[in-house]
């Protein structure tokens, strides 16, 4: 009850506080990447349940003669590039907050298609609601191997407390200022965890 509180109160002054901040995101992403402004795409909630988080845009829909989009590396744009060093994209998940789907601390939401790959221990991920940050993001974020990744978002389920959660905020402070963890190892997004899994299975 005092985290759900705590997360619509932050969300709602958050919103009013960075609105400028915001409206400006949105006014560049339009200009350099068009419409539309927002990035949706369904993830697994609370129990695995599906939502609509929302992000700014920071790649285009560039596609090959075959329809297919093509590569991150191709897409991404060096105005994306900075949202995302800055965690602009992440802004508008406050409103993911303030409707309840997600919290300011949780897991992130991976994709749905990761689900069916996720061990038992894993799936404990599922059981709080998913975070704008998280114990995985201020422990080395997307420079992480995803067995770390995943076994740190386990240990927050277990051990979540309201403090913990300020913890985890000031220090995912510190590390947006210093743009720590951004990327994977020269990837411009976290490899893909079903295709982690199909490799190690082949070896």
């Amino acid at each position: 009850m005092v985290k759900r509180v705590f997360d619509f109160i932050a969300s709602l002054l958050g919103l009013i506080l960075l609105s400028p901040v915001f409206l400006v995101t949105a006014l560049f992403v339009a200009l350099k990447l068009g419409r539309p402004v927002f990035f949706t795409q369904v993830r697994p909630g609370l129990n695995g349940q599906p939502f609509r988080m929302i992000k700014f845009r920071t790649m285009t829909n560039e596609r090959d003669r075959e329809g297919n989009l093509l590569p991150n590396e191709k897409r991404m744009t060096k105005l994306g590039k900075f949202l995302r060093s800055a965690s602009l994209d992440e802004l508008p998940e406050l409103i993911n907050v303030l409707k309840g789907d997600m919290s300011l601390v949780g897991p992130r939401p991976l994709l749905m298609d990761y689900i069916p790959y996720f061990t038992e221990e894993q799936h404990q991920r599922h059981n709080v609601k998913p975070g704008i940050t998280g114990w995985a993001q201020v422990n080395g974020r997307n420079a992480i191997g995803w067995d770390k990744k995943l076994a740190l978002d386990v240990w927050y389920v277990k051990n979540q407390t309201f403090l913990l959660d300020l913890k985890i905020l000031w220090l995912t402070l510190i590390k947006v200022l210093k743009r720590d963890g951004i990327t994977y190892e020269g990837h411009v997004a976290m490899p893909r965890f079903d295709e982690y899994i199909k490799k190690q299975n082949s070896e």
